[in-house]
C-alpha cells in the first residue's frame, strides 16, 4: 500500500433519536444499529478496521460492517453499552494502525526520494567522467 489513509472517528455528538435501530430478521434477539462516522472511510481504513475487530478477543454476539459513512452493528441488547465502548476502542486501534501505515508510506517515499537523488548524482558523475575522457587534455 503506497498511499496515505485518513483517520475516521464516530460522529459525536449525534442525535440518538435519529440512529437507526431495527430488529434483525436473521439472528434471534439481534438488532441492527447504524452508528454515524464523521466521514466515509477509505479502503485502507476499512481493511485495518476489519482486521482490528476480527482480532478482538471479545467478539461476543456481534458483527460489524462499514456501510458508507456508518458502522453497522448487529448485536443483542445484552451489554450494549460495553459493546459501544468496544467499538470505540476498535476505532482507536484502527486509527493507530492508520498512523503506523502513514509513517511507513512516508518512510518508503523518503527512501525512494533518496534513491532517486543518489541515482541522479551517479548518472551526473558518469556523464562528467565521459566529458573528462572526451574533452580533457591528455
Amino acid at each position: 500500500m503506497s498511499e496515505k489513509a485518513k483517520k475516521v472517528k464516530l460522529l459525536k455528538p449525534f442525535d440518538a433519536s435519529k440512529i437507526s435501530i431495527e430488529k434483525d430478521s436473521y439472528f434471534h434477539d439481534a438488532y441492527i444499529v447504524d452508528l454515524p462516522l464523521e466521514a466515509m472511510p477509505d479502503h485502507i481504513w476499512q481493511d485495518l478496521f476489519e482486521r482490528e475487530w476480527k482480532a478482538s478477543r471479545h467478539l461476543w454476539d456481534r458483527k460489524l460492517f462499514i456501510i458508507g459513512d456508518k458502522i453497522r452493528l448487529i448485536t443483542t441488547e445484552e451489554d450494549f453499552e460495553e459493546k459501544l465502548d468496544w467499538i470505540e476502542r476498535v476505532i482507536d486501534q484502527t486509527n493507530k494502525a492508520i498512523d503506523e501505515h502513514n509513517r511507513s508510506v512516508e518512510a518508503a517515499k523518503e527512501l525512494e526520494r533518496k534513491k532517486a537523488a543518489w541515482e541522479e548524482r551517479a548518472t551526473i558523475e558518469r556523464m562528467r567522467e565521459i566529458l573528462i575522457k572526451k574533452f580533457s587534455p591528455i
